[in-house]
């Protein structure tokens, strides 16, 4: 599961400005924008639905997703309302738009071609026989 402190740090191998950081905060952002992509929400209904993606929900930091989603919000990838509740304090609601909707597209366009460049490697890795290199 990925949590807190978790996640790979550098680069995305040269891939653009989109692909830098796949670890939690990068990684973070796009699951935030496929769960607004089906409703909107505020953020810590949002933590409940991260454990679709791996997230373990005692461990995310809720201060990141709102961090997240206030930086999509001045990206403009998502906007937000307050919520008119009739328990409780009001709380901000987000909603993804279509700039959100383009970025997670490039997001999963590059996350796809991630995936085959991985597929590849593994696939010419099962090809060679390490352990009888290692032996002779």
């Amino acid at each position: 599961m990925v949590g807190r402190g978790q996640g790979r740090r550098g680069g995305g191998g040269g891939r653009g400005r989109r692909a830098k950081r796949r670890g939690v905060r990068g990684f973070l952002r796009p699951c935030l924008l496929v769960i607004l992509s089906q409703e909107e929400g505020h953020g810590y209904s949002m933590l409940d639905e991260l454990e679709k993606f791996g997230f373990d929900k005692e461990a995310v930091d809720p201060s990141l997703v709102y961090r997240a989603l206030r930086d999509m919000e001045s990206a403009g990838w998502v906007s937000s309302t307050w919520g008119d509740e009739s328990q409780g304090p009001r709380r901000r609601v987000y909603q993804i738009l279509p700039e959100g909707e383009a970025h997670l597209e490039e997001w999963a366009t590059d996350l796809g071609r991630a995936r085959d460049e991985i597929n590849q490697l593994l696939d010419v890795y099962e090809k060679v026989d390490i352990k009888n290199k290692k032996e002779a």
